[in-house]
């Protein structure tokens, strides 16, 4: 699902590691500032969350 509200990261954040592999890291905003991002591994159709927050987070600034 790719929509406004939910969408890859993009840059330097666009991927992340988890147990040495790389995966692409999506976010969901959840509200005007509430942010969910994840790492999503398409193969194993498995998903780990790396950030949950209530404000907007800055690194996306």
């Amino acid at each position: 699902m790719h929509n406004k509200r939910h969408h890859p990261l993009k840059y330097e954040l666009a991927t992340g590691v988890r147990n040495g592999k790389t995966y692409p890291q999506w976010q969901i905003e959840v509200t005007g500032g509430g942010r969910v991002w994840y790492l999503y591994d398409l193969n194993a159709l498995t998903c780990w969350v790396t950030k949950a927050t209530t404000g907007h987070p800055r690194q996306t600034d």
